[in-house]
Parts: structure tokens; sequence; C-alpha cells
């Protein structure tokens, strides 16, 4: 992280931090606290002490007549002095310094710690997450507690020095059709019906448009209901961003200065101009609207070659295939379960080729003429010692399987490759079709189509309608997503009507925004990230839990309060709620 003024950390009870001692405090009295990390007994009269702190760990020096145990709480008071040559430790930012103690108080005890505190520990979560306490003095905890700080602070000062100004949303809310199950709250005033909370401060942003605040920002806590996984929790922060009489460009500006000031907090360097790539490219190239672009395996389009083929398994809507240079060496094993992988993913089959100097060793080789072989080879400029990949089916769902496996053969761990910010723009204002013949839309309802595309809701082209709509992705990763907003009161109805969303149902769900936008609403646009994502890649951590201090588990558990838990039956009563049986 980049270096910032050193606060003043004295106290009544400590002078200074452990962790910022140096040879410059050489000869100097100073008083720790701390936390003891290791005890190592010399003899009878000599035991050395690691202290640790947020900052921390340095060498204590303390006479035998103590009895210290790891995570005791300590106050020392003694000289800093160098240590000896041939006992320096360099791996540590305190290592050429120690501290002999003429004063030690024990100022708490601990039990034995529940796991090892050292990082070389591999510690099972449950245990981790019920001691949280504990897990959160390692070191690790520490600097992504500390990481998670930096980047908060420097997403505000970004969007203030931008002209922002934070405001705080509601957190009972009246419960929205935002696509993910909402968290409701029983209200005792009015029994039998529910607050929600909120899974985000959409609408309220867009009501601070109409209200004259400019330009909003938040670092909001959001709610939903849906199925955890590595990069999902139920409650997580995201920076909420909307600012009136802007466009496009004007958001991706603002957003792209705010997570490159964070990122250069971070890690000291500012990242490159965030490169884009529109939702078309990214599902042709990567087969998927969040590509990983710090590794190759792009998809590259064959259906020209097979236009004419005779090999039935190609006589499809899409054919496209993924080279994986020096892959020929892999083994018929992996071949077979990466075959079966695809299937369950939804394809119809995998077919591979090794590249030989003389042709192509595949069972399908032989289904294919000389000129498709040598058009294969040149399309996908493979070479000797080269996996080739092939997929044929409808295009949707060869991009959909390939993309899954580009990232099952080359994705590197979160901390290789770099920084990789993408902005993914021009995304289809609807996904497909209801059975009804219904358009999906793809974002929320309020999303500005685009201008020169505004005609085809007339025509009927649905699908072909572009949004100005907008994600940022980073190292594969979905940070968050934004749009321009509808303010036409007349784009809004043919929205509402194409999606068959009536006047009394359009009222009943949005009533309070189209009510506001009745009087006065400028043009206005906004995005929203995921502040744990982003803090997750800059920590270099795979899972969101690791920079979250007290997170549920992947089933939604807390082990450290026992949450969920039964509400006391009395309670209930007063809320006029009764729990039914599960069903079976």
């Amino acid at each position: 992280m980049t270096d910032r003024p050193t606060p003043d950390y004295s106290t009544s009870m400590r002078t200074s931090r452990c962790g910022d001692l140096r040879a410059d405090d050489i000869g100097a009295t100073v008083t720790l606290c701390g936390w003891v990390d290791r005890v190592r007994e010399h003899g009878e009269h000599l035991v050395f002490v690691d202290l640790r702190d947020r900052s921390g760990m340095v060498q204590v020096v303390v006479d035998g007549g103590h009895e210290l145990r790891s995570e005791f709480v300590l106050q020392v008071t003694g000289e800093v002095r160098a240590r000896p040559e041939d006992t320096a430790n360099e791996s540590l930012a305190t290592g050429m310094v120690e501290v002999e103690a003429s004063e030690v108080a024990i100022l708490s005890r601990s039990e034995p710690s529940p796991f090892p505190m050292d990082e070389r520990t591999d510690v099972d979560e449950v245990l981790r997450l019920r001691h949280r306490y504990v897990d959160l003095r390692r070191s690790r905890m520490q600097r992504n507690l500390e990481v998670r700080a930096t980047v908060n602070s420097a997403i505000r000062g970004a969007m203030e020095e931008q002209g922002f100004i934070e405001v705080e949303t509601p957190m009972l809310v009246a419960s929205t059709p935002e696509g993910a199950r909402d968290f409701v709250v029983p209200s005792r005033k009015v029994p039998g019906s529910f607050y929600a909370l909120p899974q985000s401060p959409q609408l309220f942003k867009q009501l601070c448009m109409v209200g004259g605040v400019d330009r909003y920002y938040q670092i909001a806590r959001c709610l939903r209901d849906e199925d955890l996984r590595a990069d999902r929790q139920y409650e997580f922060m995201q920076l909420d961003a909307e600012a009136s009489f802007v466009g496009q460009e004007d958001v991706l500006a603002f957003i792209s200065h705010a997570v490159s000031a964070a990122a250069e907090e971070v890690t000291g360097e500012r990242p490159a101009d965030i490169p884009r790539m529109t939702w078309l490219e990214a599902q042709e190239r990567y087969g998927s609207d969040k590509p990983d672009t710090r590794f190759g395996l792009e998809l590259v389009e064959l259906t020209e070659v097979f236009a004419g083929t005779e090999f039935r398994a190609f006589q499809a809507p899409c054919v496209k295939g993924i080279r994986v240079p020096g892959g020929s060496d892999t083994s018929r094993n992996r071949l077979d379960d990466l075959t079966e992988q695809c299937k369950r993913w939804g394809a119809k089959g995998l077919v591979w080729m090794k590249v030989e100097a003389d042709g192509l060793n595949s069972p399908v080789a032989k289904f294919l003429s000389d000129d498709e072989q040598a058009a294969l080879r040149a399309a996908m400029a493979a070479e000797a010692g080269d996996l080739l990949f092939l997929v044929a089916d409808e295009r949707r769902q060869v991009r959909h399987v390939l993309g899954l496996l580009r990232l099952e053969l080359g994705r590197p761990p979160v901390t290789e490759g770099g920084l990789n910010f993408l902005w993914v723009v021009d995304f289809p204002l609807f996904e497909g079709l209801d059975e009804a013949g219904n358009p999906i839309p793809a974002h929320h309802p309020f999303t500005m189509p685009h201008e020169e595309d505004l005609e085809l809701l007339e025509s009927g082209d649905l699908l072909a309608v572009r949004s100005q709509a907008y994600d940022l992705v980073l190292n594969g990763w979905e940070l968050g997503s934004g749009s321009v907003r509808i303010h036409r009161a007349e784009v809004q109805q043919t929205i509402f009507t194409l999606l068959g969303i009536g006047p009394e149902e359009a009222q009943a769900k949005f009533g309070f925004l189209l009510d506001a936008f009745r009087y006065g609403a400028p043009p206005h646009a906004g995005f929203a990230f995921g502040m744990d994502r982003l803090i997750a890649v800059l920590a270099g951590e795979e899972n969101i839990r690791e920079v979250i201090a007290f997170p549920k588990t992947q089933s939604g558990a807390d082990p450290l309060t026992g949450a969920p838990t039964e509400v006391d039956g009395r309670h209930l009563e007063e809320l006029g709620l009764r729990v039914l049986p599960p069903k079976q």
C-alpha cells in the first residue's frame, strides 16, 4: 500500500506499536502492548517473546521469571537495542532490533488458541469463523481489513473530488422486483405487512436525481436472499453512484477514476486506462460477458470452415474452437474428463484434435476432408504439438460451453497476471423471450435503449436492441453494472408494454418512482459495484469471505453467533406470525 504519514499511536498504556520499531529507535525506551505470538525459552533466565499487534511483530527479551503463553496480552516497557548480527531476521520489518524488557505486565491471560496462529497451517473455515475474534488477529486477516479500509477511503475521496456527495438511503423499504429474493422484516405496527431489506438503493438514488442531488454516492449495505458462493454473500457492500445531466461516457470516467484510485492506494501503481469491449465481442471471443483477459485461449470462429461439411456433428448453426498451444501431451483420461464436463455444461459433445506435423490425430479426423483439415489448421493458427477443442451447436450454447472450458483450461490464480480491468458495453436490452412471447429484460426495466435502436422496438426485432448498459470486470469477476436510465415517459411506457406490464401493475410495483418522474426528472445514469469483490482481488484472495470481518459460511450460517436461530414464541405472537412446519 502507498506510504502515508504515520499517525500518533501513543496512549496512556503504550508509546509505540510493535511493528513500527526500526534501527532509528535504538536507545529509546518504549512501552508496547500486544499479544504473545510465540515464546522461546533459552535456559532458566532468558525468554524471547514475539509480541504482536495490528502493526506487526517485534522480539522482546524477558527474564525467565514470568510465566508467559501464546495469546497472553502484555504490556512491556524496555529499551530498543540492535539484535546481534547473527540473530537478525531480514524477513521481518523489525528484524534488526529487539526490546530488552525492564517491566512486563500481564494484562489478560488466554486459554490455548483453538487453532495455530501461523499462516502455514490450513485451518477449517467453520472453526475459524466460530472463533473469528481470534482469527482476525492473524496477519493475513489484519492485512485484508487494512486493505478494505484503504479501498473504502480511496473510493470516498475519489468520488468526492468529482463532486459527488454521500447520501444514506433507508434499510427498511418496500419489496421490489429486482430478481433475487428479498429478506423481509415483519411490521409490529401493521400485522401481516412486511418491510424488505434493500437489494440495492436503485430506486432511492433515482429519486435523489429528481430531488436535485445531481451527483450521489454511497458505500451501501445491500442484502439478497440468494445462493452463496465464493464471490457472493447474503449481505454485501457496494459503491452506489448516480449522476444527472450525464451519459455513459461520463459514468465510465467517474467509476474508472474511483477504482483506479483504490488500486493505486493498495498496490502503489495506478492501472492503465481501462479498455472496453462490446458485449457481443466478449461473447464471441471469450464466451462470457465477464471475460478474464489475463490469458489467451480465445474462441475461434469455425462455422464457415465447416459450412459444407459431411460430418454430421459439425452440421450446426455455430462451430467454434479453442487452441491450446503445446497441449498435445494431454492424457486421454484428462480429455475424457473434459468431454464429460462439457456435457454437464450442456454440450452435445466435445471434439478434440492433437496437431501433428503430418495431420490431425483425433477420433473424428477420418470424417473430415483434407481441405477441411487444412482450413481448420489455418483458421486456428495451429502448429504441431497444439491441442484443439471444438464444439458445435446453437451459437449461444457453443459460446457458453467453450467459455467455461477456457476457464477450466487456463484461468490463473487471482494473484497472477496483474489487474485486468475491462468495461463491457452495449449489452442487449432483452436476454430472450418468455413462454408468453414477452421479452425478458437483461437489466432492470428502467434501462435506456440505444437511441439508434429505438425504431427496433416498433419493428419487433427486440433481441437486436442494444441497451445503454455497461459492466465493469476485473480478472474475470463482474465487479458491477450500471446504465443510462429512462427518463422519458413515452419510452418507459413502450418498455412496460413490451414487458407485459400494464398501467395498474406498473403503478403497484414502481408507483412512487413513476409519480416522481412526473415532476421534472433530469436525464441521469448510474453504476454500482461490489466493494467486497474489488477488495478481494486487490488483497489477492479467491473468496470474499476472507475480506469480510464477520461473514457467513457458504451454507448461510454464522458459526460465531449461531444465526439463523429460532425466534421466541412471544415475539412471533406480538408480530402476528406463526411458523409452519417445513415442506417435505
